[in-house]
C-alpha cells in the first residue's frame, strides 16, 4: 500500500465529494424540472462550459487509453490528436443552431430535435436507444480508469472485497449526481481539468529528465512503432487505417449524447462557438498524454518484477501508472492518481445524466406514461440515472473488461449512424423519417457485421477490391452505406407522393444571432 499516494488521493476525493452535493445550491434552480437537472438550465457561460466540455471529451479512459495504444501499439495512437482537431471547426458550423432549435422548443436531447423536425416517435425511438447503449460501455470504461487507480494504489482489485473501494466511490458518484444533476460535474471539472493540466505539464518536464531527456527516449522507441506502416502488396496498410479513424471519430464524437447534453447547456450559440476556439488547447494537452506511452517504454516499466502482476491483470492500461509509480514521488503520484480517477467521475456522471434523459423523454414519456408531468419526468430521469451507473458497475464487476472494450468498439460504429439524422436535419427536412430508420438499421447491421467479421477484435475493415486492400474505420464504411440507402428511399418515397412527416420547427427556429441569456457580458463568459 502507497500510504503517502493514498492519503494525497483521498484529499482530493474528499473535496470533490463535498464540491457534488455543493454543486446543487449553485447558481440555484428548481431541480425538480428536467432542464435544471439535467440541463443545469441552460446557463452556462463559456468559461464554464468549456471545462464541462474538456471533462466530459477528455476522459479518464482516455488518459489511460491513449498512451496505452502509444505503449503497446506505437504511432497509430497519434490518431486522437488529428481527429480531436477536426472535430471543433464541424461543431464551430453545426451544432449552434441544434443549440438554437433546442432553446425554442426546449429540447432536451437529441432524439427530442429528431421527433420534432421528421415527426416521427419511432426514428426519436431508435435515436434514443442507439444514444443509451452507444453510452453504457463508455461509462464502464470509465470505471476501468478507476479501477486500474486503485489498483496501482496498492488496493487488490479482484473478488468483492477488491471491488469495495469501486462500489464506494460511484456510490458516492451516484449520490450527488442525484441531487446536484448536471451542476455536480459541471463544477468538479474545473477541479478535474485543473489536476490534469498540472499533472501533464509537471510529467513532461521531470520525467524526461529522469530518463535522460527526449532524445534518450525517442531512441529507445522501436522504429515500426515510430511510423506508421507505409503502403505495400496493394494495401494502403496504415495510412488509411490511420486517417479513417481519426475522421470516423470526429464525426462520431458531439452525437454522443453526453456531448450533446454538454452542448445544450450553454447560454447561447456564441458560447459554443467560443469554446470551439478554446478546446485544442486540450488537444495540446492530449499529445503530451500520449508521449507518456512512450516515455513508459524507455523506462522499461513493463520489465520490472514488481508491476508484473498489474500489467497481466491491466495490460496495456497499467502502462502510465507504472511510470507515476515508478519515477514520480509519491505525494505527486496520488496528486496525479486523483486526477485519473475525477477524470473518470465527470464524465461517467455526464453520461449517466445524458442517457437518462434519453430514456425519459423519447422512450418513457411518448411510449409508457405520456401524461407525466415535468416534476414526474425529472424523478424518473433520477432514478434512471441510478440504474444506468448501477449497470455499468455490475458490467465491469461480473463481466471480463474485454467487453466494455469490444462494445466500445461498436459504440462508436452505432453512434455515427445517427448522422444523418441529426445532422443532415438541422439543414434540411428532405429526407424521409421512413428512409432514415431504414438507413440507420442498415447501418447498424453492416457496421456490425464488419465488426464482427472482425472477431471483435478490431475497427478496421479490410476492404478488398481487386488485387487492392482498402483498410478502412468500419464506422465510415457502414455511415456510407447508411446515407445512399436513405437518399434513395427518399427518393423513392417522394416518387410514390407517400405522405411525409409533420415538422414542427421553422427555418427562424436555427437562427442564434441574438444572444438570449439575459445578464450581460460577465454571464455570458462564465
Amino acid at each position: 500500500m502507497n500510504w503517502t499516494a493514498l492519503a494525497v488521493f483521498s484529499f482530493f476525493f474528499l473535496l470533490i465529494t463535498f464540491l457534488g452535493f455543493r454543486a446543487s445550491h449553485w447558481r440555484r434552480g428548481n431541480l425538480n424540472l428536467l432542464d435544471e437537472w439535467g440541463l443545469g438550465g441552460r446557463r452556462f457561460g463559456t468559461v464554464v462550459t468549456w471545462f464541462l466540455l474538456g471533462g466530459d471529451l477528455y476522459t479518464a479512459y482516455t488518459f489511460i487509453a491513449v498512451p496505452a495504444l502509444m505503449f503497446g501499439k506505437g504511432a497509430i495512437g497519434f490518431f486522437a490528436l488529428p481527429y480531436t482537431i477536426i472535430i471543433y471547426p464541424f461543431v464551430f458550423m453545426v451544432f449552434p443552431r441544434l443549440w438554437a432549435v433546442s432553446h425554442k422548443h426546449g429540447f432536451v436531447t437529441s432524439a427530442d430535435f429528431v421527433h420534432a423536425r421528421y415527426g416521427s416517435k419511432y426514428l426519436a425511438l431508435a435515436i434514443a436507444v442507439t444514444g443509451i447503449v452507444a453510452t453504457m460501455p463508455y461509462i464502464a470504461l470509465q470505471l476501468v480508469g478507476i479501477q486500474v487507480v486503485i489498483g496501482a494504489l496498492g488496493f487488490n482489485t479482484t473478488g468483492l472485497t477488491g471491488d469495495l473501494p469501486l462500489i464506494i466511490a460511484f456510490g458516492i458518484l451516484a449520490a450527488y449526481t442525484y441531487s446536484s444533476g448536471l451542476r455536480a460535474p459541471a463544477m468538479i471539472a474545473i477541479v478535474k481539468d485543473l489536476l490534469i493540466y498540472i499533472t501533464i505539464l509537471t510529467a513532461i518536464f521531470y520525467i524526461p529528465a529522469r530518463l535522460g531527456g527526449y532524445a534518450h527516449i525517442f531512441s529507445a522507441i522501436p522504429i515500426d512503432k515510430l511510423l506508421l506502416k507505409g503502403p505495400s502488396g496493394g494495401s494502403l496498410n496504415g495510412f488509411s487505417a490511420y486517417s479513417t479513424l481519426a475522421l470516423g471519430s470526429a464525426l462520431a464524437l458531439f452525437l454522443y449524447p453526453h456531448s450533446i447534453t454538454a452542448v445544450l447547456s450553454a447560454n447561447s450559440g456564441n458560447t459554443i462557438r467560443r469554446n470551439t476556439a478554446l478546446l485544442p488547447a486540450y488537444s495540446l494537452l492530449l499529445g503530451l498524454i500520449a508521449l507518456l506511452g512512450y516515455m513508459a517504454v524507455a523506462a522499461g516499466v513493463s520489465k520490472l518484477p514488481e508491476y508484473g502482476i498489474y500489467f497481466k491483470q491491466y495490460g496495456s492500461n497499467f502502462a502510465v501508472p507504472a511510470l507515476f509509480l515508478h519515477l514520480l514521488p509519491p505525494w505527486f503520484t496520488g496528486f496525479a492518481f486523483a486526477a485519473i480517477a475525477i477524470g473518470a467521475l465527470v464524465p461517467a456522471a455526464i453520461m449517466s445524466i445524458a442517457a437518462a434523459n434519453l430514456y425519459t423523454r423519447n422512450i418513457h414519456r411518448p411510449f409508457i406514461n405520456p401524461g407525466c408531468n415535468g416534476k414526474h419526468e425529472t424523478r424518473m430521469a433520477k432514478n434512471i440515472s441510478l440504474l444506468v451507473k448501477l449497470g455499468a458497475l455490475a458490467f465491469i464487476i461480473f463481466l471480463p473488461q474485454q467487453y466494455a472494450i469490444q462494445l466500445q468498439l461498436l459504440g462508436g460504429i452505432w453512434i455515427i449512424q445517427t448522422l444523418p439524422a441529426i445532422i443532415f436535419g438541422l439543414y434540411s427536412h428532405w429526407l424521409d423519417y421512413r428512409a432514415l430508420l431504414a438507413g440507420w438499421a442498415i447501418g447498424l447491421f453492416t457496421g456490425t457485421g464488419m465488426a464482427a467479421s472482425l472477431h471483435f477484435k478490431s475497427s478496421i475493415y479490410p476492404l478488398h477490391v481487386g488485387s487492392l486492400t482498402f483498410p478502412v474505420y468500419a464506422a465510415l464504411y457502414s455511415l456510407i452505406i447508411n446515407i445512399i440507402t436513405v437518399v434513395f428511399l427518399t427518393y423513392l418515397v417522394r416518387k410514390l407522393r407517400l405522405k411525409p412527416g409533420k415538422d414542427q420547427t421553422q427555418d427562424s427556429d436555427y437562427n442564434d444571432a441574438d444572444r438570449i441569456e439575459k445578464g450581460g457580458e460577465f454571464s455570458e463568459i462564465v
